[in-house]
């Protein structure tokens, strides 16, 4: 009979058949089952494990359709390759994600599958798809829902192979993560740019907290930055464009808004970086040339999908807040 070399052990809210499933996958992460390992046979690891030989049977089926494990006539079945697969959420779909997720892959080997989904900050998407994700992969990607807490069902996964992005204030050293500081960081971006939003009238930020996902400490961040420097300043929930003036520098979170403040600066031949300012949070290459360039404030995020990737590969702690600067263009 082959060696027994992983343990099944149950977990909590998982049925028999998701446990030998994962707990297969796991030892195959692990290293304890190599490329062309024996597998035991269904009435070996029925009588091992003391699940059914149906349960067996299902978990084996399961992970052949995965390419995880073959068979092969009298040999019965073994360990088909190591390769890993990657489960990637993310919160949305934008250009600055697709910047993450392609220096994410570029930074993989090929011989990593990666299936990437969204959970449009909709909790009940996130849980399930965190449910429907358990034991199926090796390591796991997560951009987080909330940016104070972490989402309890995450705590299901072995913290080893989870790496938490974007928002959340996970607890050092017992979880991965490469985090944004929307509070202290804004304002020192704020601060590095004040001779250039000192040209200006007034200071409107843009934030709508029941229609921007965006963390609220970032008004707090403008507020103080503002009330310092002696700039007036603004939170508009909307852009009115009748409202729109020489004079005013506007900083705005959503890109939507950011086109409209552009297209009608453009209809009434208003410069940007003179007549009015703006600027805009996550970098994007659009961003970079429109208007004769968009001042931003942002992360790196093909920083942020090669240290993800990193990550993935290497299997080492990481528990970072990545930096946050300030890229200055025509149109402050």
């Amino acid at each position: 009979m082959p060696d027994f070399p992983f343990k099944i052990s149950e977990s909590e809210g998982q049925t028999k058949l998701q446990q030998l499933v994962h707990s297969i996958t796991e030892a195959i992460s692990n290293g304890q089952l190599k490329t062309g390992d024996p597998m035991p046979s269904v009435n070996q690891l029925s009588a091992k494990s003391g699940f059914s030989r149906d349960t067996v049977f299902k978990a084996y089926n399961i992970l052949k359709e995965r390419n995880v494990i073959e068979s092969a006539p009298q040999k019965g079945y073994f360990v088909a390759n190591e390769s890993y697969k990657v489960f990637v959420l993310l919160d949305d779909f934008s250009a600055f994600k697709e910047q993450f997720y392609q220096s994410f892959r570029q930074n993989l080997p090929n011989s990593y599958s990666v299936d990437l989904m969204f959970h449009h900050y909709n909790p009940e998407v996130f849980q399930q798809l965190i449910q429907n994700s358990m034991g199926r992969y090796s390591l796991y990607v997560v951009m987080n829902i909330d940016h104070k807490t972490i989402d309890p069902i995450l705590e299901k996964i072995d913290q080893n192979k989870l790496l938490i992005l974007d928002m959340g204030r996970p607890e050092k050293g017992k979880m991965n993560y490469l985090l944004q500081d929307f509070n202290a960081s804004v304002k020192s971006c704020l601060e590095e740019g004040k001779d250039k939003l000192k040209k200006y009238s007034e200071l409107i930020l843009v934030y709508a907290k029941n229609n921007t996902p965006h963390p609220v400490e970032t008004v707090a961040a403008v507020r103080s930055f503002c009330k310092k420097n002696q700039i007036e300043f603004r939170n508009k929930e909307k852009v009115n464009t009748a409202e729109i003036k020489k004079g005013q520098a506007y900083f705005v979170l959503r890109d939507s808004d950011l086109v409209e403040i552009i297209k009608y600066c453009r209809s009434k031949d208003l410069i940007l970086g003179e007549d009015v300012g703006i600027l805009s949070y996550n970098d994007t290459p659009m961003k970079q040339i429109v208007g004769g360039g968009i001042s931003v404030i942002s992360i790196d995020f093909e920083e942020m999908g090669t240290r993800a990737a990193e990550f993935v590969k290497n299997k080492q702690k990481i528990a970072e807040v990545l930096p946050t600067s300030l890229l200055l263009r025509d149109s402050l």
